[in-house]
């Protein structure tokens, strides 16, 4: 009940909140199916605008030149993300969630019906920017991956704790302005650690290449 009037309203709030995030987790489950029967690695990118989500997957295709890779791109408006990665030679399926902070499973799930060609071997989920939303909803895939560049500051983990709880690793970004931000990456891997002792961390950066080796291999394994 609404602690000021008792008119029920959070009560109602929560209802709906439960029912779309079981509706939603429906829709996951058998998109987690769907990927696993076709061989599918589903890997759903988590970050803030900026993180360097676009980049990382630029920098992963070209690391992973021969593989059959996909993308779903998730942006509130337009196409640009989307066609970056075309320019690339990857099928791209663009989602423009018109001001929807995050991607859903029903969207993924029609989203990948709209890629051209054969089944990928790995298929990149771009999810909106933003750490908040995103992480409530389960989109089917097997790795959840944060996505977080070294200008955002050191305290992302305990201000957004459920993506970091959910996911499988953390890609540390835009490593070579390390010299020029106050940022201490030991610091960050203590914090996201402590949320969730299993998480990988990689430190990468796409325009040296320093760290994309042993982030592609841990795609690949």
């Amino acid at each position: 009940m609404c602690e000021s009037c008792g008119c029920g309203e959070r009560s109602l709030r929560v209802e709906v909140a439960r029912e779309i995030l079981s509706r939603n987790k429906e829709v996951a489950e058998r998109n987690r199916a769907w990927f696993q029967r076709l061989g599918v690695k589903a890997v759903n990118l988590v970050g803030s605008p900026g993180a360097g989500k676009t980049t990382l997957i630029e920098a992963t295709a070209r690391a992973l030149s021969g593989r059959r890779l996909a993308v779903i791109e998730g942006d509130p408006e337009t196409r640009r993300d989307a066609e970056r990665l075309e320019s690339l030679g990857i099928p791209v399926a663009a989602v423009t969630t018109g001001g929807v902070c995050h991607l859903d499973a029903a969207m993924v799930h029609r989203a990948f019906h709209e890629l051209a060609g054969p089944p990928p071997e790995i298929l990149f989920i771009e999810n909106v920017g933003n750490l908040l939303c995103p992480a409530d909803f389960d989109l089917g895939e097997e790795l959840s991956v944060v996505v977080l560049s070294v200008t955002e500051g050191e305290d992302k983990p305990e201000k957004y704790p459920q993506a970091f709880r959910r996911a499988r690793a953390l890609v540390l970004t835009k490593l070579d302005l390390l010299p020029y931000v106050d940022f201490d990456p030991e610091k960050v891997a203590e914090r996201a650690r402590r949320i969730n002792p299993e998480i990988e961390i990689f430190r990468v950066s796409a325009r040296t290449g320093e760290g994309l080796e042993e982030w592609v291999k841990f795609l690949l394994e």
